[in-house]
C-alpha cells in the first residue's frame, strides 16, 4: 500500500505540473479532473493504510525465564570425609576399625587400641571444644531442672510425672561447644580420599 501512495504522490505532481502549463489549452479540465482523481486515489490509500491495513507484527516479549540453579554440592559431607581423614592420619582410626581384628590376640589388640586412642584423642582435641553434659561423677545423685534440654539427657528407669527429676547420674554426657573443622572446597562431585593408596616403587 505504500507503493501505491507514492506512485499516486508522483501522479499527482505531474498532472499538477502539466495543469499549469496548459492553462490555456482545451486539455485543462481533463487534467485537474485528473488531478482529482488521484488525489482522491491518495487520500483512499492513506485511509485504508491506517485502519484498514493489518498492524505491524511487534516482536513478542519472551517471558523471563528464571536462571538456573545450580545443584550445590554437600560440603558437610565432604568436611566429614575430610576429618576422618584426619582421624586416620593422627590415630589410623580407619585402618583400626576396617581390619578384621579377630586374628590377633588381646594383646595386640590392645597396643593398637592404644595407638588409636592416642591419636584420635589428640585430633578430637584439635578440632572440637567438648566437655561433659554433667560434671558430677558418674553414680552420684543428680536433679535434673525443669526445662532442661531434651538432647541433653537420656531418662532410664522409672519415668512419671513432669521434671525436675532427681536420679543417677549413670554417664556424663559429652556436648560440644565448637568446631574447627577445615573448610573443603569440593572441585567434582567426588568426595574426598580418607588415606590415599601407598605404593613402593622399585
Amino acid at each position: 500500500m505504500r507503493t501505491v501512495s507514492i506512485i499516486s504522490c508522483i501522479a499527482l505532481l505531474a498532472l499538477s505540473a502539466l495543469s499549469l502549463f496548459t492553462a490555456a489549452n482545451r486539455f485543462h479540465p481533463y487534467f485537474s479532473a485528473a488531478s482529482l482523481v488521484v488525489a482522491l486515489t491518495l487520500l483512499v490509500a492513506i485511509i485504508v493504510t491506517r485502519e484498514g491495513g493489518p498492524e505491524p507484527k511487534r516482536p513478542k516479549a519472551e517471558a523471563a525465564k528464571p536462571m538456573p540453579v545450580p545443584a550445590a554440592n554437600n560440603q558437610a559431607e565432604a568436611e566429614i570425609v575430610s576429618f576422618l581423614a584426619t582421624l586416620q592420619e593422627q590415630g589410623r582410626l580407619i585402618d583400626f576399625l576396617m581390619d578384621d581384628i579377630t586374628t590377633y590376640d588381646d594383646a595386640q589388640v590392645g597396643a593398637a587400641a592404644r595407638v588409636v586412642h592416642q591419636g584420635c584423642k589428640a585430633a578430637l582435641q584439635e578440632h572440637f571444644r567438648i566437655r561433659p553434659v554433667r560434671e558430677e561423677s558418674e553414680g552420684s545423685s543428680v536433679t535434673i531442672a525443669v526445662g532442661y534440654p531434651a538432647d541433653e539427657y537420656r531418662l532410664i528407669g522409672k519415668i512419671s510425672g513432669a521434671a525436675p527429676f532427681s536420679g543417677t547420674l549413670v554417664h556424663r554426657g559429652w556436648k560440644t561447644e565448637s568446631v574447627k573443622l577445615p573448610r573443603i572446597v569440593r572441585v567434582d562431585e567426588r568426595l574426598p580420599t580418607i588415606a590415599p593408596a601407598e605404593v613402593e616403587l622399585k
